[in-house]
């Protein structure tokens, strides 16, 4: 059960790269724009927001790699408390912005920090 939760806790933190690199660095182009289907005038207003939001996927990203290298209980901790922050972020999104938000990062992050604590 071990491995299954590193390995969910890795997809989570690579989903989390991957929103970062939308956000900060696609966001004017096809793949980031097609995210909200903004145009490219409102992506463009936009875009400063959209980088600050990927930096802080980035973030999450970060300590869910460290909770996978880190000895335990440090690296149990820090899983635990960054899956937890991806799940509130998660359902907050979703209630404030769009609820696909809901399925996209808290699920994931819910499955995980579930599998997590089963391990454990």
């Amino acid at each position: 059960m071990e491995t299954l939760a590193n390995v969910l806790v890795g997809l989570v933190a690579a989903l989390h790269v991957y929103i970062l690199v939308l956000e900060m660095f696609l966001w004017t182009k096809k793949p980031g724009r097609g995210l909200h289907g903004f145009d490219p005038e409102m992506a463009r207003a936009t875009a400063p927001l959209a980088a600050n939001q990927g930096l802080y996927n980035g973030f999450l990203a970060a300590g869910l790699v460290w909770g996978l290298i880190a000895a335990d209980p440090t690296g149990y901790r820090a899983q635990v408390f960054f899956l937890s922050c991806v799940v509130v972020a998660g359902v907050y999104g979703a209630v404030t912005a769009n609820r696909r938000i809901l399925f996209a990062q808290a699920l994931p992050g819910a499955v995980a920090l579930a599998a997590v604590l089963i391990a454990r």
